[in-house]
């Protein structure tokens, strides 16, 4: 997972541990970090804050495609409006940080049990 802030890292921590078929294996605050820890770790998903520092949203995203094709990238953010560029720039769906926890954490077991949940 990675994000900038590390309240929302520690917060999706707490959330994910408690779910079955989900296990964070890694935490990022930035683009060239979550790059390293993915290519070190090989994780079937990333979820991204999708206003993380470092390369462009797109540029991160494309990079992930290509070298992990068949890892699902699901984008997080708190502005809605970026749910048409999240979508634009390939990632496999969209969640808001305003969502409640259930909305977030039901689209990631849909891709833990190879679900398709395309762009949601």
């Amino acid at each position: 997972m990675a994000d900038d802030q590390v309240h929302v890292r520690s917060a999706l921590q707490i959330l994910l541990k408690q779910e079955p078929n989900l296990y964070v294996v890694g935490e990022a605050s930035d683009a060239d970090s979550l790059l390293a820890q993915a290519r070190a770790v090989i994780p079937d998903m990333v979820l991204i804050d999708f206003e993380l520092p470092g390369l462009k949203e797109r540029n991160l995203i494309s990079i992930l495609h290509q070298e992990f094709p068949w890892m699902k990238i699901v984008a997080l953010s708190s502005l809605l409006e970026k749910r048409a560029l999240a979508v634009k720039s390939g990632v496999d769906a969209f969640a808001s940080k305003i969502d409640p926890p259930e909305v977030l954490v039901a689209l990631l077991q849909s891709f833990a049990v190879n679900q398709h949940h395309v762009n949601s």
